[in-house]
């Protein structure tokens, strides 16, 4: 469920004339002698109470952390790290570039960075300025193990190329594992909010009321059966996952922890006599790894992993990045048409 290119600034020019001829159709009626008038008894403005400057002070306190990036045709948003210039984002929003342009929130420019490393395990990356600004303003990242359902967060980024963006909504649910899709990443223990997130927001910052940012936007989810996205569902990277790995991204370059953990076996999706998946073949395990040392093999089809059904291989990355490496799983499989379990100790992707 990767979220989709920016719209064209043609369209977003269109829709701009489209509101814009809606503001004008819904003026006051005028007479001939003249512009019409405010009626007699119009409300008040609104009457700013706590909640609403709760709003505006973490808005003013956070957007400064949030990038927009560019990269070729592609825009996505990120945030400062730290203050010699790190910038953390989606690793689908660098895609196979290098150098990028940076623009901060407050507009000085672009700024150019390059490509520190990036993790597309965990769809996260890592950028640095070369040559960051004096006063660069780091955001401050929470304990996203602390983050409730219910809670007020904020989306802050650059959605359809609209700079410094921001939505609100809350925390819709935690510990969801989401699948980009077959073949691409499975993201464990992600943060599900109602805040919208739209093309341009990934990479952006999930921001609760004390304006500690608590999850990186990352995905949209999508109905399967209108082909679009279906509102008020997405999913962000949170922010124990994102420092975690951008701290060893930073340190080596590369990831030598991954906290991800893996059956050490090669599947592929085996369909039912019904033609719908039935399951997850072990095509290959590996010699000596946690499959293979509980007695798996090749030609088992995998049904249950713990708890969670397993009808195909993205079924079984979604309920594996629910699991810590080093614990122990009971694992069910058919082998032979014959239903049998077994406990496997999963060692690390």
């Amino acid at each position: 469920m990767p979220t989709s290119p920016p719209l064209r600034p043609a369209a977003l020019a269109l829709c701009a004339t489209a509101l814009l001829a809606g503001a004008a159709g819904c003026t006051a009626e005028s007479d001939a002698s003249g512009p019409s008038h405010p009626q007699h008894g119009a409300p008040e403005p609104t009457v700013v109470g706590d909640l609403e400057r709760a709003y505006q002070d973490v808005v003013n306190d956070v957007l400064p952390s949030v990038v927009q990036i560019t990269a070729e045709d592609q825009q996505g948003s990120g945030i400062v790290y730290d203050d010699e210039g790190h910038i953390v984002t989606n690793a689908h929003v660098v895609t196979e570039e290098d150098t990028f342009e940076v623009t901060l929130a407050t507009d000085q420019g672009p700024l150019e960075a390059t490509l520190v490393s990036a993790y597309p395990e965990q769809d996260l990356a890592v950028l640095a300025l070369t040559d960051p600004p004096e006063r660069l303003r780091p955001a401050t990242f929470g304990d996203s193990s602390k983050v409730r359902v219910g809670q007020i967060v904020l989306a802050m980024g650059n959605p359809l190329g609209l700079s410094s963006s921001v939505t609100q909504g809350i925390v819709s649910a935690v510990g969801r594992a989401v699948s980009e899709g077959e073949g691409e990443a499975t993201l464990g223990n992600m943060v599900q909010t109602s805040a919208a997130i739209n093309p341009g927001n990934s990479g952006g910052a999930l921001v609760n009321l004390s304006g500690q940012v608590v999850g990186i936007p990352t995905l949209a989810a999508r109905d399967p059966g209108m082909g679009g996205a279906a509102p008020g569902i997405g999913f962000a990277i949170p922010a124990s996952t994102v420092t975690f790995l951008a701290d060893q991204l930073i340190a080596h370059g590369r990831i030598v922890d991954s906290g991800r953990a893996a059956l050490g076996v090669s599947v592929r999706t085996v369909l039912g006599d019904g033609f719908e998946p039935a399951g997850a073949a072990i095509v290959e395990a590996t010699d000596g790894g946690p499959a293979d040392r509980a007695g798996l093999r090749a030609g088992d089809v995998l049904v249950e992993l713990g708890d969670e059904e397993v009808t195909d291989v993205v079924s079984l990355s979604e309920a594996l990045a629910t699991h810590q490496p080093d614990r122990k799983v009971a694992v069910t499989y058919l082998r032979n048409d014959e239903r049998r379990t077994t406990d496997v100790e999963l060692g690390e992707a």
